[in-house]
């Protein structure tokens, strides 16, 4: 995807989906937080409109203030900027399961419907998959106890099935009641960003629904790459490009990143 910001610079999909990502996020916010995608996004709203949002890395880190983007939960820059680190358990059994985290990203190798998340096989069968997938990690406490989840994830056939492989993390599992039915406290997925809009789920059903596509991106773009029949509000948005102030932000970060090219990245 190549289109224009505000100010008439370029900008490229992961660009304009880690600025959605951002813009989901509120001062003073707990946010549970992965590499990648997820982490930029939290970083950026750190950068721009939530300095004080507060990052929690499955690591053990709270409060980290990274100014670069991490390679990982282990990169020492999370423990030199954190205001306290504590053990993974603590983390899960103390600040994850009792609901005391605000929002967490995941990302997904499937995702269905109802926001049911697959990171585990693809195939038929557990025992003998076509692909075995790096798996649950901590996804699926995540998907069960934050107070909401955003999903960040490219939009494809692929990506986006009819029926996921396997269940690892459960959105709305199938359908409404489902959540409070299986005792999972958190709210579930409250929007999924993809590279050509963003969807959240129907207040009555619970089905993923198209309410924002980016500029240029038509609903039927949008259709033509998920594997079920995808709603589409009747509101739906046309969503602002990233402005000038989150490019040069999020960019800044990326050049600040160890191993970007960078000079003086540390």
């Amino acid at each position: 995807m190549g289109s224009a910001a505000t100010d008439g610079a370029a900008f490229t999909a992961d660009e304009m989906m880690t600025a959605c990502a951002a813009r989901a996020l509120y001062d003073g916010m707990t946010c549970f937080v992965g590499i990648g995608l997820p982490s930029a996004a939290a970083n950026l709203a750190r950068a721009t409109h939530a300095p004080e949002l507060v990052l929690i890395y499955e690591s053990g880190t709270i409060g980290a203030k990274p100014g670069w983007l991490p390679l990982s939960i282990g990169d020492g820059v999370l423990a030199e900027t954190a205001d306290a680190v504590v053990s993974v358990p603590e983390i899960f059994n103390y600040w994850l399961q009792p609901g005391r985290i605000d929002v967490g990203f995941l990302g997904a190798a499937q995702l269905d419907r109802f926001g049911n998340i697959n990171t585990t096989v693809i195939g038929s069968s557990y025992a003998d998959p076509a692909v075995r997938l790096p798996g649950a990690g901590g996804a699926p406490e995540i998907a069960a106890f934050c107070r909401e989840v955003i999903i960040i994830v490219r939009q494809s056939r692929r990506s986006f099935v009819e029926r996921v492989d396997f269940v690892t993390s459960v959105g709305y599992g199938a359908g409404p009641g489902d959540r409070s039915r299986l005792g999972l406290t958190g709210a579930g997925p409250r929007k999924v960003i993809t590279d050509l809009g963003v969807l959240e789920p129907d207040p009555v059903t619970r089905e993923l629904t198209l309410t924002g596509v980016y500029p240029g991106v038509t609903p039927d773009q949008a259709k033509a790459e998920t594997g079920w029949d995808l709603a589409v509000s009747s509101d739906l948005a046309v969503l602002d490009p990233p402005s000038a102030a989150e490019l040069a932000a999020l960019r800044a970060l990326q050049a600040a990143t160890p191993g970007s090219g960078s000079e003086g990245a540390r």
